[in-house]
């Protein structure tokens, strides 16, 4: 008897907007032996608006990252599904600026679970389903690099993507899946929209920020090559240099008189 053949598929998390969204929009350009993209993200409205625009047949999947339930069922989908994952790509996260001892503790908890708990579990229950040569895609942010004076959450759950998809790539090499972390600088989203709704703002931003086209095309040219890490514009990438050699304590002090 035959075998029947496992479905194809990418995931992508956050794919209601920004940065997930143009996932959706290169993947469908460039990925045509894909079965189905599985998007995933809260507002049901947004993906099924953008499964619409796709030409590859896509799945809305209406779902909270941070919801223990709501990943149980995930995880039961992909059993029952058969599937065999090519690509997973977590976007899913938010930051918000501010003092830590000025914003509210609930939100700035929810940045933990979302960025790091909501990412790690994910990665955890695709892992099995992945092929060989497949691909992980972690959102992390130039944040990353060093700590960061009014942005002390999220650049702390952003080092916490960096460290651990760079150690797991390690241990995934002998099964052949590649993972690839994407550290952009300010990107031209809905991000500073929730990131900046206490009045902080990144001084920075209006010199450093890109499209989200560019980022994408370069994350997935990246991954295809299979880089450890993919960062956008020569100045994000000075930086990245810059944080490597200078101490954080100097970083920090100059970076405070720019805001």
């Amino acid at each position: 008897m035959k075998q029947e053949r496992k479905k194809k598929i990418a995931i992508i998390t956050g794919a209601s907007s920004g940065l997930g969204q143009e996932f959706a929009f290169q993947l469908d350009r460039i990925f045509h032996e894909l079965d189905e993209i599985w998007l995933i993200a809260r507002r049901k409205d947004r993906l099924v608006e953008l499964s619409k625009l796709l030409d590859l047949p896509a799945r809305p999947i209406v779902m909270d990252v941070a919801k223990e339930h709501e990943i149980r069922g995930f995880v039961e989908m992909l059993q029952k599904e058969d599937v065999s994952v090519r690509m997973l790509i977590n976007c899913a996260g938010y930051g918000l600026m501010g003092r830590f001892d000025a914003l509210d503790i609930g939100e700035q908890l929810g940045m933990l679970e979302v960025n790091c708990k909501a990412l790690t579990r994910l990665t955890y229950e695709c892992i099995p389903y992945m092929c060989k040569n497949g691909r992980i895609i972690q959102l992390a942010s130039s944040a990353a690099f060093v700590p960061q004076k009014n942005f002390a959450i999220y650049a702390a759950t952003k080092s916490y993507v960096l460290s651990f998809s760079r150690a797991l790539r390690e241990e995934l090499k002998e099964k052949s899946i590649w993972v690839t972390t994407v550290c952009p600088g300010p990107v031209e989203t809905e991000f500073f929209d929730i990131a900046e709704k206490y009045g902080t703002t990144l001084a920075v931003k209006k010199l450093t920020i890109v499209p989200p086209q560019k980022v994408v095309k370069d994350a997935l040219l990246d991954s295809y090559d299979k880089k450890a890490l993919s960062v956008c514009s020569f100045p994000i990438k000075t930086f990245g240099i810059l944080a490597k050699i200078i101490p954080h304590s100097c970083i920090l002090h100059i970076m405070g008189l720019l805001k």
